[in-house]
C-alpha cells in the first residue's frame, strides 16, 4: 500500500510537470519572416538614390514576439554584397549559428542566396533590434525587435496605452560602401553623415525633409512606451522631447528601476524604453537627437534630428510651430554621466557572481600605423588609423567563419592566445608613449569554460584620443557594476562596485577617460564577438572573440549547424 501511494505520487507529480510544459508551449508561438535584401529609391535631402533595404522599407520590418517564441527569419539576399542579419541583444542560447555576424558565427549569404535565422527567445523581455552585419550596410538595413512578456504577465509597470519603436539613424547622402571604402583606402576616418534620423526620416530641419517629418499622435493623458533604439553607425545621440519627461524603466532588453529625466544618452547598439506622459497643453511638441561627441579635434555630424508629438486636441487656428527641446552641448559628460549613474537593474534570482574564475583587463581605444606617405597614409602625420583591445587589432577571416573553424577543428584560421591583460601596462590616460600606438594585428581569440565566472575590465585609453566607447557583447547579457574616469585602480574601485543591483546591458558605453567593469556567467557555447558598436572603430579592429566551451548534456551544448548554412 505505501509503494502504491508513493507511485501514485509520482505520477501525480509526472502530471503537473507534463501539463506544466504543454502550458508553456502552447502559450509560445512561432513566426516566420521573409526579409528580402534589396536595393530601394529614396529621397532624402532633396536627393534620390538607392540604397540597400529589407522589403524595401528603411526601418525595416518591426518583428513583434513574446518572450519564450520561436522565430524563422528566411533572408534572400537580392542585393549586390554579401550580406547577414544579426538579433542584436539575443541570447541565442545554444544556437550560435543564427548570430549573424558574418565571418564570425557564419559565413555570409551571397547574393542570389538565403538562409534561414532560427531561434528562440528566452527569458528576455523589451527591446531588441536587428541589422546587418556586413561591411556598413547596417546604415540602412535595421529594424526593431519588440519582446512582450509572455501571455498572462504583465509589464512591471502600468500598461501604456500606445506603444512606439523610435529608431535613431544616421543618413549619407553619398553611397556608404563608397564611403567604406574610401576610408580603407586612404586609412583616414570616414567622411561624417550627412544628417541623423527618427524612423527613416531626418525631420523638418533639414532641408527638403518637411513632408516626410515623422509624427506620433497622443491623446490628452495617455502613457506612451517609446522603445528607443541608436541604430546610428558611428555616433552616440542625446535624445529628449521639449517640455516632458520621461520615465526610463528598461535599456537592452531588461527591466531596470524606474527614474525620470528630461533627456537620455544613447550609444549606438543600445535600446532605452522609457514611457512619456501626454500631460502638457495640447501642442506639437518636437522629439529631437543630436550627437554626444567625445573625441578630441574629430569631425561628427553636429546637426539635430526631428519628430513631432502632436496632441489629437489640438485645436486647428494653434500655432503651428513645434517647441523644440533643449539637448545637452555636444560635448557635456556631465550629463551623459548623470544619466547613466541613476541606471539600477532589478534584482532577481541570476545574482551578480561573487567569486571570478576569469578576472580579465582590456584596453580599448585607437592607434596609429606608420606607412610610407602617399594616398594610403591620410591619417593624423601621415599615418594609417588603427584600432585594438589590448593592443591586439582583430582580423576577421575569409577562409571560413571562426565559428565553424572551432565547431569543425579546422587548423590555422585563429589562434588561442588573446591576452587576458595588456602586454605592456602604461598610463593609459595620459601621455601615451608612441612606441604603443601601433597595434599588432591576428586574429586571437580567448577560451572560456562552460560555467565560468568572468570579470573584465574595460579601460579607454588616450592613443590619438579619449573616446567613449560602446562596446557590445555577442550571445550575453551582463551586469555593470562598475564605471568611472581616469585609470581604473582595483586597490580602490573594487570596493566601490554595485552588487546588489548593478543595470544588466549588452552594450556598455566605456566612459571617454575612463572604465567600466562588467561580469557574466559564461552559459552559453559557441564563439562570440566582443567589440565597438561604432563601425569605423570595428573595420580599424576594435574587437576580439571569446570561445565558450561545452558543458555537460544537451541543455549545455550548441547545437549542431543548419543544412542551409552559407559557404564562404
Amino acid at each position: 500500500m505505501h509503494k502504491r501511494s508513493e507511485m501514485e505520487t509520482c505520477i501525480s507529480c509526472l502530471i503537473v510537470v507534463i501539463l506544466s510544459l504543454l502550458s508553456t508551449f502552447a502559450n509560445a508561438e512561432f513566426h516566420y519572416h521573409e526579409f528580402i535584401v534589396q536595393e530601394t529609391s529614396v529621397t532624402r535631402l532633396c536627393r534620390t538614390k538607392n540604397i540597400i533595404t529589407v522589403n524595401g522599407q528603411i526601418p525595416g520590418p518591426t518583428l513583434i514576439v513574446r518572450n519564450g517564441d520561436t522565430l524563422f527569419v528566411t533572408v534572400v539576399n537580392k542585393a549586390r554584397y554579401n550580406v547577414t542579419i544579426h538579433w542584436h541583444g539575443v541570447r541565442q542560447m545554444r544556437t550560435p549559428w543564427a548570430d549573424g555576424t558574418e565571418y564570425v558565427t557564419q559565413c555570409p549569404i551571397r547574393p542570389g542566396g538565403f538562409y534561414t535565422y532560427r531561434f528562440t527567445i528566452e527569458n528576455q523581455e523589451g527591446t531588441l533590434w536587428w541589422h546587418a552585419h556586413s561591411r556598413w550596410l547596417r546604415a540602412t538595413v535595421y529594424g526593431a525587435l519588440v519582446i512582450l512578456p509572455k501571455q498572462g504577465s504583465n509589464f512591471p509597470f502600468p500598461l501604456p496605452q500606445k506603444d512606439v519603436p523610435v529608431i535613431l539613424g544616421e543618413w549619407w547622402n553619398r553611397d556608404i560602401i563608397a564611403v567604406q571604402r574610401q576610408a580603407q583606402f586612404t586609412g583616414a576616418a570616414p567622411n561624417i553623415s550627412d544628417a541623423y534620423t527618427i524612423n527613416g526620416q531626418p525631420g523638418d530641419l533639414y532641408r527638403c525633409s518637411r513632408q516626410g517629418t515623422v509624427k506620433f499622435l497622443v491623446n490628452p493623458g495617455e502613457k506612451v512606451l517609446l522603445r528607443v533604439i541608436n541604430a546610428a553607425l558611428n555616433q552616440q545621440l542625446f535624445f529628449s522631447v521639449a517640455n516632458h519627461m520621461l520615465t526610463v524603466v528598461g535599456i537592452d532588453a531588461t527591466y531596470n528601476k524606474p527614474f525620470t529625466t528630461n533627456v537620455i544618452m544613447i550609444g549606438p547598439g543600445q535600446t532605452t524604453n522609457v514611457i512619456l506622459t501626454a500631460n502638457r497643453s495640447p501642442g506639437r511638441y518636437y522629439m529631437a537627437a543630436r550627437a554626444y561627441a567625445t573625441a578630441r579635434n574629430a569631425q561628427f555630424d553636429n546637426t539635430t534630428t526631428t519628430a513631432i508629438l502632436e496632441y489629437t486636441n489640438l485645436n486647428s487656428g494653434a500655432n503651428s510651430r513645434p517647441s523644440l527641446p533643449q539637448l545637452p552641448a555636444f560635448n557635456d559628460t556631465a550629463t551623459a554621466t548623470a544619466f547613466v549613474t541613476q541606471l539600477r537593474g532589478i534584482p532577481n534570482n541570476n545574482r551578480v557572481p561573487n567569486q571570478i574564475d576569469e578576472s580579465l583587463f582590456f584596453t580599448v581605444g585607437l592607434g596609429l600605423v606608420n606607412c610610407t606617405p602617399g594616398p594610403r597614409c591620410q591619417g593624423p602625420n601621415n599615418t594609417r588609423f588603427a584600432a585594438s583591445m589590448n593592443n591586439v587589432s582583430f582580423v576577421l577571416p575569409r577562409r571560413t567563419s571562426l565559428l565553424q573553424a572551432y565547431y569543425q577543428n579546422i587548423p590555422g584560421i585563429y589562434t588561442l592566445d588573446f591576452p587576458p591583460v595588456p602586454p605592456v601596462q602604461f598610463d593609459y590616460t595620459g601621455n601615451v608613449p608612441q612606441g604603443l600606438w601601433q597595434p599588432r594585428f591576428g586574429t586571437k581569440l580567448y577560451k572560456l569554460k562552460f560555467g565560468s565566472t568572468v570579470q573584465i575590465v574595460l579601460q579607454d585609453t588616450a592613443i590619438f584620443s579619449t573616446e567613449d566607447h560602446p562596446i557590445h557583447l555577442h550571445g550575453y547579457h551582463f551586469w555593470v557594476v562598475g564605471q568611472g574616469f581616469g585609470n581604473f585602480n582595483p586597490q580602490t574601485d573594487t570596493a566601490n562596485f554595485n552588487l546588489v543591483d548593478p543595470p544588466v546591458r549588452n552594450t556598455i558605453d566605456v566612459p571617454v577617460g575612463g572604465w567600466a567593469v562588467i561580469r557574466f556567467v559564461a552559459d552559453n557555447p559557441g564563439v562570440w564577438l566582443f567589440h565597438c558598436h561604432i563601425d569605423s572603430h570595428l573595420a580599424w579592429g576594435l574587437a576580439m572573440s571569446f570561445i565558450v566551451e561545452n558543458g555537460i548534456g544537451e541543455k549545455q551544448t550548441m547545437e549542431p549547424p543548419p543544412p542551409d548554412l552559407p559557404q564562404c
